[in-house]
């Protein structure tokens, strides 16, 4: 079994591929098998953002072991204008949708509830199979400014900190 505690920068060779899709490249404990069919044990830093399209992760016995984002059944969104797009994507924000935002399109995992909604708006759907690469959101994780204790910062930071008068 391969067992991976860290991210790396990118590699140009590596000696195996995970092909994941969005909700396995969310996890930090995974167990899944590699394109060639080994055991591999994600163990990875919690409250990191998912693992993207062509990152690299090491093993404990040193292998270089790079993510694939799998295809998945999306809804690709279009609008006949600017405002209609914008009202999409409001709604589906409201719903806390996970969404992949393009120059002129959206794209969500496929739900017909969703894809009802949206036609109900006058947005186009469209069924396709792509990778899925939503924004990770202005609420998560892995990002700050402190410099301070930087070896030990892994949690998400506060945006509100209610009662607090500056």
């Amino acid at each position: 079994m391969l067992v991976i505690h860290r991210r790396v920068d990118a590699h140009p060779v590596w000696s195996a591929e995970l092909h994941l899709n969005f909700e396995a490249r969310s996890k930090s404990r995974l167990r899944c098998f590699s394109s060639e069919g080994e055991d591999v044990g994600l163990f990875l830093e919690r409250g990191q953002p998912p693992l993207h399209d062509g990152e690299c992760l090491q093993a404990q016995d040193g292998h270089i072991v790079r993510v694939c984002a799998r295809p998945e059944q999306l809804l690709h969104v279009t609008c006949s204008n600017t405002f209609e797009l914008t009202r999409a994507a409001y709604h589906l924000g409201n719903r806390h949708v996970a969404l992949q935002v393009g120059d002129g399109w959206l794209r969500l995992l496929d739900d017909y509830v969703l894809k009802a909604m949206l036609e109900q708006l006058g947005a186009h759907t469209d069924a396709i199979e792509a990778p899925f690469h939503p924004e990770h959101g202005a609420y998560g994780g892995g990002h700050h400014h402190s410099r301070a204790g930087e070896e030990d910062f892994n949690y998400a930071p506060k945006i509100h900190q209610f009662g607090v008068r500056l």
